[in-house]
């Protein structure tokens, strides 16, 4: 996509996410999308390649409250949600709100804590609200989650199941710098880190109002045809054993909106599904364990589905 057409306010958040993140444009975008429409995103990579630099300058860039939560195993619900504790002086229970009361969260390693605790955060995730002592908390708006976990250990781990892994808007993998990149790396290094200077470019109230146009971009019914027809298609698909829900068609839309809209469209293309397709629908569908065993992947089969689909050539008209 050409940079000339692109919205400012989003271009000017994606600018300042690069004064911190060498080389990760794409990664920038996508966590922009889940924030602007709205949802959440699972990021799978190594330790050590920038994935809480990155959350850190998102939430500086839309002047964010940043919580950090490090799961482990012994981590318990009411450490990330809060818990209300008795006041002889006031004669009353008060809450004391945990670390999941916040704008943007970093869920570090969320795949070395317990279901019980995965599922604390699963509520507040889907319903933006947690309940505590049959007290129900409404979290503060915007609210955006970005999950990390090491695909590389899996002892001592509990995998997300389905109904978790359905709740993220998107997942995706960071990957290495190239050479160039990770030389600026060491450069950057050797000075003040560029995160402690980073400015907002746009306040929560702005956030809000752009998650509100959003909404508006224009989803022509052709394109909810096709939308549809992709992920029907995962259901049958030879390879998968379980495929996408309805929640991966709206999840889909979603995103095809905040994509559009960040490109300064107020309606979305076909090439709009296309890219985002593997980064929404690839954690939503099981692969049989044959298709495994044979070395394919989620994203391959995907990208294979979206291939087959005829693509709509009909002319986009409100």
């Amino acid at each position: 996509m050409s940079l000339e057409n692109m919205n400012p306010t989003t271009e000017r958040i994606l600018m300042n996410i690069e004064k911190v993140m060498i080389g990760k444009r794409h990664v920038a975008e996508l966590s922009l999308v889940a924030l602007l429409a709205g949802g959440h995103v699972l990021l799978e990579d190594v330790p050590g390649v920038g994935k809480t630099m990155m959350v850190r300058a998102l939430a500086k860039s839309v002047n964010a409250k940043f919580r950090r939560i490090q799961f482990t195993p012994d981590l318990l619900p009411s450490d990330v949600t809060g818990i209300s504790i008795y006041n002889p002086k006031e004669m009353e229970f008060q809450f004391r709100p945990g670390p999941l009361m916040g704008n943007i969260i970093l869920a570090d390693e969320i795949n070395r804590t317990s279901p019980k605790t995965q599922s604390a955060l699963l509520e507040g995730m889907e319903e933006a609200s947690v309940t505590i002592d049959g007290v129900t908390h409404k979290l503060e708006q915007p609210f955006f989650v970005m999950a990390t976990q090491n695909p590389i250990e899996y002892e001592g781990t509990y995998p997300l199941p389905e109904a978790q892994l359905d709740r993220f808007l998107l997942k995706m993998k960071m990957g290495y710098p190239n050479l160039r990149e990770e030389i600026e790396v060491l450069n950057r290094a050797q000075k003040t880190p560029p995160i402690h200077e980073l400015e907002p470019v746009i306040d929560l109230n702005g956030l809000l109002l752009l998650q509100k146009e959003i909404k508006e971009v224009f989803v022509d019914d052709t394109i909810k045809r096709y939308i549809v027809d992709i992920v029907s298609r995962t259901r049958g698909h030879g390879n998968v054993y379980l495929g996408a829900s309805p929640r991966g068609s709206i999840a889909l839309m979603k995103a095809a909106q905040a994509y559009a809209f960040m490109y300064g469209r107020d309606y979305v293309l076909p090439d709009d599904i296309q890219y985002l397709a593997p980064f929404v629908l690839s954690h939503r569908i099981i692969l049989k364990s044959e298709a495994k065993f044979e070395g394919i992947s989620a994203e391959e089969v995907i990208n294979g589905v979206v291939g087959r689909v005829p693509v709509p050539v009909q002319r986009l008209v409100k």
